[in-house]
């Protein structure tokens, strides 16, 4: 009665059965890898719980596709497309959370398959690795402290070219005007440098000389704004 209970009604006498027993050992497991998958992301980042969630659920998920496609060639190209079609997160994700998401996928995927202790060697493999990455700082910039965004405020009059380059080739080793932008219905400007202090220890310094040369206009100086974090 269990069995016929679970069976498609589109099923024939061909088509081959998962038992509700298997079903459950491998949605099982899937959660397991899915909790190993989150905790190892959460190891030193920034992360919010909605994704961590997600994270944790997502080889379950995938698991029970990949089974229902179950050898169903025309089913698996459909999956395949729906899959591509997916948008994870509403807002683009760093690097290291699409990471994440594939690992987790992937995980999914061999758990489907059958092959739950290769599943789990997997992830326990790749978990290890990222946590080691995150404790090593793999990848990091050395002094990155030192590497900086610099706003600037001036009037329309200032000539942004080369106004500062005084002072910015005494305070760092190297900058970049990498933008420039009106603002205040186009009264004023705001450049906008990459830049690498000498020493952080300046940097109000550099702040007190550029305030004397933009009129006391407002200044923020931040973390260097990069995209090499994001895919």
């Amino acid at each position: 009665m269990l069995d016929q209970l679970f069976r498609g009604i589109f099923d024939t006498d061909m088509t081959s059965v998962i038992a509700v027993s298997d079903f459950l050992l491998c949605v099982g497991c899937a959660l397991a890898i899915g909790v190993l998958i989150a905790l190892s992301f959460m190891y030193h980042s920034k992360y919010s719980k909605g994704f961590v969630t997600t994270l944790a659920l997502l080889p379950a998920i995938v698991c029970v596709v990949i089974m229902m496609v179950n050898g169903n060639v025309g089913t698996g190209v459909a999956v395949a497309g729906a899959f591509s079609l997916v948008r994870f997160r509403s807002a683009p994700g760093t690097a290291k959370e699409i990471g994440a998401i594939f690992l987790a996928m992937g995980a999914g995927l061999i758990v489907g398959m059958g092959y739950l202790g290769y599943a789990f060697l997997f992830t326990i493999v790749l978990g290890l690795f990222s946590v080691l990455y995150s404790s090593f700082d793999f990848g990091a910039r050395k002094n990155a402290v030192r590497y900086k965004t610099l706003h600037i405020t001036i009037p329309e009059d200032l000539d942004y070219s080369d106004v500062f380059d005084g002072i910015l080739k005494k305070y760092t080793t190297n900058y970049e005007l990498v933008q420039v932008k009106t603002t205040n219905m186009g009264s004023l400007f705001r450049p906008t440098y990459d830049l690498t202090l000498r020493s952080e220890k300046k940097e109000k310094e550099l702040i007190d000389k550029l305030r004397c040369r933009n009129g006391n206009l407002e200044i923020s100086i931040s973390k260097q704004e990069t995209v090499q974090g994001e895919l």
